[in-house]
């Protein structure tokens, strides 16, 4: 059953295409690549409200939902310009960045925090930071595409060994961590820093990202060792807005 707030979200995202072709161009490509990706997004959170008890989408989701169309947006542009249109793909990030603060709030000052919320979130962020690995590897070579791969190559390895789907508690280093790669990213694909900086400083984000990820896998493995956590064969989803 389509959701009245899901299809303004999939039409929010070719308005964006719109206004995007008419103020520095857009080709097939493009408008392919983002309504793809609008529609895709869609279909996700139609699953996703069927199966939760949840009828319509919460305010903190509509700023979530506008936060996708901004990403849908940059996909376009990377797809199709080839980097010409750094500027604007830069601005447009950097947007959907800052505005990852506001859903959490929003959902937190509401009390609409929810699993589907939560997942949307951390999708659109995961999302994100690929397609922006993407753009920098483009000059800082193919090993920054592990920053955007880590997260996918998690869940998959979760289909092999189901205790990595076990809950994580909230961690402020784990926030920040996340949210340190969207930042260095956008700064690396920018290219106003020098190329020596934007390697140190993607390297360093990598390393980071590296350490977040080994430190709850060694949690998990520990929780998993001593039968102290349950196991959920499914992809984890917490509620640990920003």
């Amino acid at each position: 059953m389509l959701n009245p707030g899901v299809v303004l979200g999939v039409l929010v995202q070719l308005a964006l295409l719109g206004s995007l072709d008419a103020s520095v161009g857009l080709g097939p490509l493009g408008w392919i690549a983002g309504a793809a990706y609008g529609i895709t997004v869609g279909g996700f959170l139609t699953f996703g409200l069927n199966r939760s008890s949840a009828r319509s989408l919460g305010p903190a989701d509509a700023v979530t939902l506008g936060r996708s169309a901004l990403v849908g947006c940059v996909t376009a542009l990377v797809v199709d310009t080839a980097g010409r249109e750094t500027a604007v793909m830069v601005v447009l990030a950097s947007v959907a960045l800052m505005l990852d603060a506001v859903d959490g709030q929003v959902a937190r000052r509401t009390g609409t925090a929810s699993p589907l919320g939560a997942r949307f979130d951390m999708e659109v962020d995961a999302y994100l930071i690929l397609v922006l690995s993407v753009v920098v590897a483009q000059s800082l070579g193919p090993w920054v595409l592990t920053i955007g791969a880590m997260r996918y190559v998690f869940v998959a390895a979760g289909r092999l060994w189901p205790w990595l789907n076990g809950p994580l508690p909230s961690s402020t280093a784990r926030k920040t961590v996340a949210a340190v790669q969207g930042i260095v990213l956008v700064a690396a694909a920018s290219t106003i820093l020098p190329m020596w900086a934007g390697f140190v400083l993607t390297l360093g984000a990598l390393g980071l990202l590296a350490w977040s990820f080994g430190r709850d896998t060694w949690w998990l493995l520990e929780q998993h060792a001593f039968g102290t956590a349950p196991v959920d064969p499914r992809p984890r989803v917490t509620v640990d807005v920003a």
